[in-house]
């Protein structure tokens, strides 16, 4: 189970197993999952449920599905624009994922990103995908996110960083690079 803490203001962001949850302290490693104190002290509770290998040869025990990202990118001078929705095509639905997007370019220090989306370094942010039915889609995501510097062209990288604890056997489609050139123009992935 991976544990990224972000903090941003006052504001104190967790990042369990790929979930984002905000405004919690005293993170703790459970079997299956994980505990957490609210940022006011107030009780425990359950975050995260993650699936877990079944003994044999690399069996999952618990649900599969396969993610996969559709959408554009588009840069201007010093502003990199991205929508994407994700997809599933099942057999099982997911009642979150997480999308992770990493840059060839240093962001700007300050940022407005969109609910469900948190910056976890210089070049590097995930967002929520929220409910993936079975052969649907989730919420369509997109950012606005301005570059340190006004770079001539920019890679964008995009992967799932958390599964909702499920298996994925595809994972060719969902980890894409896109190249997009200081043109103005949309690059389709």
């Amino acid at each position: 189970m991976e544990v990224v803490a972000v903090r941003r203001g006052a504001v104190r962001s967790v990042v369990v197993a790929g979930s984002l949850v905000l405004g919690v302290t005293g993170l703790t490693a459970v079997e299956g999952g994980a505990q957490a104190r609210a940022a006011d002290g107030t009780g425990t509770g359950a975050l995260v449920g993650v699936g877990a290998r079944a003994e044999g040869a690399g069996a999952w025990a618990g649900p599969e599905a396969d993610v996969s990202y559709h959408g554009r990118v588009r840069l201007t001078p010093g502003l990199l624009r991205l929508w994407l929705v994700p997809a599933n095509v099942g057999p099982s639905a997911l009642p979150n994922a997480t999308v992770r997007v990493r840059l060839s370019a240093d962001l700007a220090e300050r940022q407005e990103l969109s609910e469900g989306c948190a910056r976890i370094g210089s070049r590097e942010l995930v967002c929520e995908t929220g409910p993936l039915p079975e052969h649907g889609r989730g919420r369509h995501i997109g950012l606005a996110m301005e570059l340190r510097e006004h770079p001539g062209e920019v890679t964008v990288r995009i992967d799932t960083w958390w599964n909702g604890g499920a298996s994925d056997r595809n994972g060719a489609n969902n980890e894409l690079a896109v190249l997009a050139l200081d043109t103005g123009d949309s690059y389709a992935f």
